[in-house]
């Protein structure tokens, strides 16, 4: 969804109380996708969800790490040590 949520897809995400969202954003050298990913995971914190950060290997997105050959275990393993 990225990282500006509109007020609808907000609500819709609010529509499940204690829902869980993991937020997977790409792990760039700027750091960019990173500070993204904490300033959504807050917003995500504010409306009463347990918003969590996936962190993919150095210089991956959710797509290149998928290109790159990895599995869906492999991307559980990422989501356990979410934060």
């Amino acid at each position: 969804m990225g990282t500006h949520l509109t007020p609808l897809q907000l609500a819709q995400l609010c529509d499940q109380p204690g829902r869980q969202i993991d937020i997977v954003f790409d792990q760039d050298d700027n750091h960019a996708g990173q500070r993204a990913s904490h300033a959504l995971a807050q917003r995500l914190r504010s409306a009463g969800l347990d918003a969590r950060i996936v962190h993919l290997p150095a210089a991956h997105d959710p797509n290149s790490f998928f290109c790159a050959g990895a599995t869906a275990a492999d991307f559980n393993r990422c989501r356990e040590q979410a934060r």
